[in-house]
Formats: structure tokens, C-alpha cells, sequence
């Protein structure tokens, strides 16, 4: 988890798409407001905070806790700026409103221009947005070899938009191929929509260029995907499972890929891997307390940033199409087969 509090001194020259000093110190002021708000509200941290300023020196993990919380509860934006509990100016509370139309994707870092990052979103369709840092120039916090694939939240904020200071990127290398696909998308996303440097989104987008009949996806985008997915599978087995739940998410996963059209086309790749590691889990009673390893498959669903009922309906889909039962031999751990008797039933 990256997390930017660097603030360059007043000032210093800008010579990357970064806030002002000022736009950062009041970026910051009323952000940390506003999650300062909803912790007190929903009791996400369980610690009594006197100020926002006390409530910006917890970890970043931390704070990614409450800011999760507001994304699922939108509703306090509004009602933060009602009752204003920081005394906000009249501006400073339209900012906040404005926030209403964040962002809440896995994007990649694509490609910096002069006047601002450029973002992709991987919800199809896709849509490249223009993002300024905040005090540090991107290349610091992620470093300079991009693509890079991360998870964050875009805000307006004065008629640009900006990240609210969190990143979590994912550490999956990308080939040529997929290099290509990433391309290819930006493209069709500025063909669509253009850049987008504002949000919300113009009701009035440019006309689209007539296109050919469509083409059934390529094989670069099967693999863009499917990367995607395992990336994500594979650093949750690595922090909270081992490489056998490693092994059969992957065969899992390689397995959507093959079918056509791949599902995996289609939807978040945060949201397939999350129902994959379910699906696994469920076979396995991943949630049986005598298990080792042993967690709750709401947890899964935490983990990957994903509701209860979308994970839960991911891995009931995943589950109805290969028809997986919860003695399956086909996805039962190795050193699971001899305690599942009924198996050899089978």
C-alpha cells in the first residue's frame, strides 16, 4: 500500500502534473475531514480520534479501512457536508460534495503526457483518464516501468481529477503482448469518451468513428485477462493462503479462460478472482475452523475489495458452470483426497 504525504516545500517548482502546495494542503484538509467523519460514524478503527490531523497518522492500511467504508456508503458525503462538523467554507464543502462521483476501479498507469497521467480503467468498457498526482510524481510511488496495475479512487477536485493519496499496486509483470493489448485499449477508449480530466463525465462525449462488425476478442486480450487474474490470485494465496490453494486457483482460472467466449472477458478482474478463491475454498471447507490454512469466505470477499453477495454469486456461477461439487476430486487439495473418503466413492 502506497501512500502520499510528501508535501513539496512552498515554493518549489512543478514541473510534473502535481497539485500546488496549497491544492495539496487543502486536498488533505478536507479528505482527512471527511474520513475522520465516517470512522467516527461507522466505528470502522475502533479509537477514539480527537481531530482529523490525529486520524491522518494511522497506517495507510488502516486508513484504506475507512476509506473502503465510504465507498460502500456514499450517502455520508452528503450528509459530512449537512452537518459540517469541521467548518467547512461554502467552497471547501462543494468540493466534498463533488466526491459523489468518485471513481472506484483497478486501473493502469499508462502513459504520462504533458498535463496529467493517464489512467485506464479495466471495466469494460474501458476509459483513460487524465489524473494529476498529488505531491509526488507517480514514477516515485510505483517506479518507472509501466504499465503498471493498481487499485485506487479518482476524485474530483477543482476541475481536474486527482487520487485520493492511496494506491495499492500489484506486482504482475507484463509481455509484449499484453503491452500491445493495454495500447490497443487506450485507443479504443479515446476514440470513445477522449480523456476524460473531469468527473463527473460530459453528458456529451465525442461521436465515434463507425466501426467494423466486432471481432470475436483476441487472444492477447484472453491473456491480458486471464494475467490480471492469476496476478491477483497469486499474491492472495501468497499473503493468506499456500501455493497448493495457488496451484488449483490458477487451474481454475486457466480453465475460464479457455471457454468461449472467456468469462473472464467480461467483469472486474478483482471480482473473478475473488469467486475463483471462493470456489476453491468452498471445496475445500476453507471456512472449517480444523482447517489449516483456515478463513472465513466473507474474508475472501474483504480481501479483494469485493460485497458479500457479488463474491458469493461469483463463486455459485463459477461453480454451476463446471458443475463443482464439495467433494470434487478434480479441485480438492492433494493432501485433502485421503480425508474426503467419500471421494474414492466416486
Amino acid at each position: 500500500m502506497l501512500d502520499t504525504l510528501h508535501r513539496p516545500a512552498l515554493g518549489e517548482g512543478n514541473p510534473y502534473m502535481l497539485l500546488t502546495p496549497d491544492e495539496v494542503r487543502l486536498f488533505f484538509k478536507l479528505h482527512w475531514a471527511l474520513l475522520f467523519f465516517v470512522n467516527k460514524r461507522l466505528q470502522v478503527i475502533p479509537i477514539d480520534f480527537d481531530s482529523p490531523e490525529e486520524f491522518s497518522i494511522l497506517s495507510p492500511d488502516l486508513r484504506l479501512k475507512v476509506r473502503n467504508s465510504l465507498n460502500a456508503n456514499l450517502d455520508l458525503i452528503e450528509l459530512f457536508a449537512d452537518e459540517n462538523p469541521s467548518n467547512l467554507s461554502s467552497e471547501e464543502l462543494d468540493i466534498v460534495r463533488s466526491w459523489r462521483h468518485l471513481v472506484n476501479d483497478t486501473f493502469y498507469v499508462f502513459r504520462e503526457l504533458k498535463k496529467y497521467t493517464v489512467f485506464i480503467s479495466t471495466t469494460s468498457p474501458e476509459i483513460a483518464f487524465g489524473v494529476l498526482a498529488l505531491s509526488q510524481p507517480f514514477e516515485e510511488l510505483i517506479g518507472p516501468y509501466w504499465p503498471v496495475l493498481t487499485k485506487t479512487v479518482l476524485l474530483p477536485f477543482k476541475g481536474k481529477i486527482v487520487y485520493d493519496g492511496l494506491l495499492n499496486s500489484y506486482n504482475v509483470s507484463f509481455g509484449p503482448g499484453i503491452r500491445r493489448s493495454v495500447n490497443e485499449s487506450f485507443k479504443e477508449a479515446k476514440a470513445r469518451h477522449g480523456i476524460v480530466t473531469s468527473l463527473p463525465m460530459s453528458a456529451t462525449l465525442p461521436t465515434p468513428k463507425p466501426k467494423p462488425a466486432p471481432k470475436p476478442p483476441s487472444k492477447e486480450k484472453k491473456e491480458v485477462a486471464l494475467s490480471l487474474v492469476l496476478g491477483l490470485i497469486d499474491q492472495f494465496c501468497k499473503e493468506h493462503l499456500n501455493e497448493e490453494y495457488a496451484q488449483l486457483c490458477r487451474k481454475l482460472a486457466e480453465k475460464l479462460s479457455r471457454k468461449r467466449p472467456s468469462p473472464l472477458l467480461s467483469g472486474k478482474p478483482n471480482t473473478w478472482a475473488c469467486g475463483i478463491v471462493r470456489t476453491i475454498g468452498w471445496v475445500n471447507y476453507l471456512d472449517d475452523r480444523s482447517q489449516k490454512p483456515h478463513m472465513k469466505l466473507t474474508a475472501i470477499d474483504k480481501a479483494f475489495g469485493v460485497g458479500e453477495s457479488t463474491g458469493q454469486g461469483k463463486s455459485m456461477l463459477i461453480r454451476k458452470m463446471f458443475k463443482i461439487s464439495p467433494i470434487d476430486p478434480e479441485w480438492s487439495l492433494p493432501n485433502r483426497l485421503d480425508q474426503k473418503p467419500t471421494v474414492w466413492v466416486f
